[in-house]
């Protein structure tokens, strides 16, 4: 199944300012997430991000906080962005197919992307767009993911796909706006 941008949302877990600097490669994950979202606000694919008991953690990273609009966030408590009850209801919440970024990869993430699997939901879960503090729990959630139905999947493997072809307007956009 190839990922559509008419049939998509991206998720953002979790990318809070007093998480961050303890996550692997933090300020690259963060990146890889910020160039999707670009990616998916140019092709109207709708956004969503949890803040984990952002009293606690804080509020999302700024550069997150200044591409989002306050109705794309859904604050939570549990684990998995499921747990309260509120996400599939969000805006681009009833979507089929689930781009899945943020931290960590192996508690919120993971939890998430299990709860998004049994809802009946296609996930596809992006490698570089993942963190966790210790590099060996990202690799065995994301294998553990993998072996739940997830696909694991690249920030380019995302956005070639919600293109779907070249010589397109929007194909011109992001090819110069995100890809060179």
């Amino acid at each position: 199944m190839r990922m559509c941008a008419d049939q998509s949302v991206l998720l953002v877990i979790d990318i809070q300012e007093r998480l961050l600097p303890a996550i692997h490669q933090g300020e690259e994950v963060v990146q890889h997430i910020l160039w999707l979202a670009g990616v998916a606000r140019r092709l109207g694919v709708p956004v969503l991000a949890t803040e984990q008991y952002p009293q606690g953690l804080g509020a999302s990273v700024p550069a997150l906080r200044e591409r989002l609009d306050a109705r794309q966030f859904v604050s939570k408590e549990h684990f998995s962005a499921l747990g309260e009850g509120h996400l599939l209801k969000a805006p681009g919440g009833d979507r089929h197919q689930w781009i899945v970024t943020g931290t960590e990869t192996h508690v919120c993430v993971q939890q998430t992307v299990l709860d998004l699997l049994a809802a009946g939901r296609r996930v596809f879960v992006v490698d570089e767009g993942v963190g966790s503090r210790r590099e060996r729990d990202k690799a065995l959630a994301l294998e553990r993911m993998r072996q739940h139905g997830a696909d694991i999947v690249s920030r380019e493997m995302v956005a070639f796909e919600w293109l779907q072809r070249a010589n397109t307007a929007d194909f011109r956009q992001v090819l110069q706006e995100f890809i060179r």
